[in-house]
Formats: C-alpha cells, structure tokens, sequence
C-alpha cells in the first residue's frame, strides 16, 4: 500500500474541505455541469489521444499507483552472489536450475542468456533493451495521467468561459454573485483534478517505475559479472556501491 499517496488525499481533500467550510457550504461547491465540462471534457480528449491497449490497462494502473509492487534491491544483491557461488564452484550450466527457481522473469531471463552460453555484449545488449523497452512502455502509461493534470486546469478554464457567456446574457444584476461564483467552480474543479489527483497518480507510478528499473540494472549488472567471473565477493561490494546511502545506513542499522 502507498501510505504516502493515501495520507496525501486525506490530508489535501481533508483541508480544502475544512477551508469550504470556514464561512462557506459544501453545495456551493458541487455543480454538475461544471463536473461533466471539466471531467467530462478531460476525459473525452485523453480517450481520444490514446490507444484502446492504454485504455484497458487504467483500472491495473490505478491500482498500481495505490499498491506498488515492492522491490527490495538488497534481495536481489544476495539472490545474484548466491547465484555467483554456484557458477564460481560449478559452473555456468549450473545455474539453469537456479533461473528455473526464479520467481522474477527478468532475472530469469538474464540467467538463462548466460547459461547459453552467448557473447557478453550481445547479452548486455539485449538486456538493456528489454529495460529500454520497459522504461517507454510504462513513459506511456505515466503519460495519461500527466496529459491529464495538464488538460484538468485547460477545460476547467473553458468551463469558466462558458459560465461566463451564459451569467453576461441572462445579466440582470440580481443573480450577479450566484452566476459568477458558478461560473468559477469549473476553474476549481480543473485545479483540483489536477494537483489533487491526476499528478499523485503519475508520480506514484513513477517512483514504482524507477524501484523496478534500478533493481533490474542491478540485476544486469550482477548476471554480467557472473558471466565474466568475477569473485562473488567483488560482485556483492560492487552491486551494494550503487545502492543509495539511505538504504545502507538501514541495512547497517539492522544488521
């Protein structure tokens, strides 16, 4: 779960709506011409800009942002010296049952291209693009989300406009504060979808992309030295050198 992401919702819709209510009513706030203008509106131009493909994957990716798939890099550092071990006193062939065993596809993946016995730079060259290829499919899928805190403030903006023309030409100076205040909340609305919602989506997903990509370079990295030969010793102290300082202080305060 996204702690993070769930604190940050209660505490934003938590204190706008505090803030409605120091002077103001909720109902004032809740006008569905201006929702279907701005949502609506949003919503019909990011189905119109992406694939049908995109489309079917947004409940996966709304979830996603909620409950991220957690990557432990620590783990795949002694996953990849264990694995060092075998091939160091058995032999690369040895490490087919282990990528068999494998729960991770890409470590999988990774295991049985050295296993076979392929050139290095054709193997690391395969493997960076599987990872190339992953950072634009899930650039893809951050971009609806970022096309959509981008399009929220746009139609909220046209839905002040339409509310505007219709206050100017039913303007007797009776209603004059109601249909202004109307013709506002659509500028609201946009504001809100948009830093409220579409934007934590998107960086959510981001902060899960880049857990899943440093943990997949770290496995490049470690299957390379593997098939190189590298001590398994070397291998661990090499991988742990790209963790962050953060994450070895806890591991340290830990162990």
């Amino acid at each position: 779960m996204n702690i993070t992401l769930i604190i940050g919702w209660v505490l934003a819709f938590g204190l706008i709506l505090f803030g409605i209510f120091q002077g103001g009513q909720l109902d004032w706030f809740i006008d569905v011409p201006s929702l279907m203008i701005t949502v609506g509106g949003t919503f019909g131009v990011l189905i119109g800009l992406s694939p049908l493909s995109l489309l079917k994957t947004l409940p996966k990716l709304f979830i996603l942002a909620i409950m991220p798939q957690k990557y432990d890099p620590q783990k795949y550092i002694d996953q990849i010296v264990e694995f060092a071990n075998t091939a160091r006193s058995k032999g690369l062939l040895a490490l087919e049952d282990s990528a068999n065993k494998c729960d991770d596809p890409f470590m999988k993946q990774s295991l049985m291209l050295i296993v076979d016995a392929n050139d290095s730079a054709k193997v690391r060259e395969m493997l960076e693009g599987s990872l190339e290829f992953l950072e634009a499919r899930h650039e893809a899928n951050r971009g609806f989300f970022e096309k959509g805190a981008s399009l929220c403030p746009a139609f909220g903006m046209i839905g002040t406009l339409v509310g505007l023309v219709i206050m100017l030409q039913n303007l007797d100076g009776g209603d004059l504060g109601p249909a202004m205040a109307t013709a506002l909340i659509t500028t609201f609305y946009g504001s809100l979808f948009a830093n409220v919602i579409f934007t934590p989506i998107a960086t959510s997903l981001k902060n899960a992309h880049d857990d899943e990509v440093f943990c997949m370079q770290i496995i490049i990295e470690g299957v390379m030295a593997i098939a190189a030969g590298s001590n398994p010793r070397m291998i661990k102290e090499k991988l742990e050198f790209m963790m962050p300082k953060s994450a070895k202080k806890e591991e340290g305060a830990g162990g």
